[in-house]
């Protein structure tokens, strides 16, 4: 079980904060006793003690609208938890994605590591079929030749003020740098990384 002190707060609860693993927007606060943890371990779905029913409640229970557990962490003073969720469904009672009425939707630059994050599954799993794992099955000239030929088409889309085509093929530029990333060892945040460090 996570390791964390029911005693500390003096009623044998602690706060444990929901969190979408996706997009890092923060989903609810609810309470856990020792009990609603040990079913969350068990089941996989966060469960919480309802304060005003007096009973154990897992999130969903009548709506379906589940919070899957991605991982749980407790905080440096073992009195809080940070639950990381796949949410079924929005969270709040009210309908809304969130308790504090936000849309859950992911930061567009977010997805620049879930792509990375996608594409590193696909090297580690090179399923049949995938035009990823062609890529990394013909290897280092096909990739850079590829990066090459988008990038030649995006500046063909910029010096014929073709906006539309600019963008998609400057979106195929990036793919297939993050698929030469991926393939030399390395991953989008290492040129984050190095742009930071020319940043003055």
């Amino acid at each position: 079980m996570t390791q964390v002190d029911f005693n500390k707060m003096g009623n044998g609860l602690i706060p444990a904060i929901i969190q979408d693993d996706k997009t890092d927007k923060v989903l609810m606060l609810g309470f856990m006793n020792e009990e609603a943890l040990g079913k969350t371990e068990e089941t996989g779905k966060v469960t919480f003690f309802s304060r005003t029913k007096k009973r154990l409640w897992t999130k969903g229970e009548e709506s379906g609208n589940f919070l899957n557990v991605v991982s749980m962490a407790s905080d440096c003073d073992n009195d809080t938890l940070l639950i990381k969720v796949n949410p079924v469904g929005p969270v709040c009672h009210t309908g809304s994605d969130t308790c504090w009425n936000e849309t859950n939707e992911q930061d567009d630059l977010a997805f620049i590591k879930h792509l990375q994050d996608f594409i590193d599954t696909r090297k580690e799993e090179m399923p049949e079929g995938s035009y990823t794992t062609s890529l990394f099955t013909k290897g280092t000239r096909t990739i850079t030749q590829k990066v090459g030929e988008e990038a030649v088409e995006t500046i063909i889309g910029a010096m014929a003020n073709d906006d539309e085509n600019f963008l998609y093929e400057g979106a195929d530029l990036l793919y297939h740098l993050i698929v030469l990333l991926t393939h030399k060892g390395y991953r989008i945040e290492d040129l984050a990384r190095e742009l930071k460090k020319r940043h003055k």
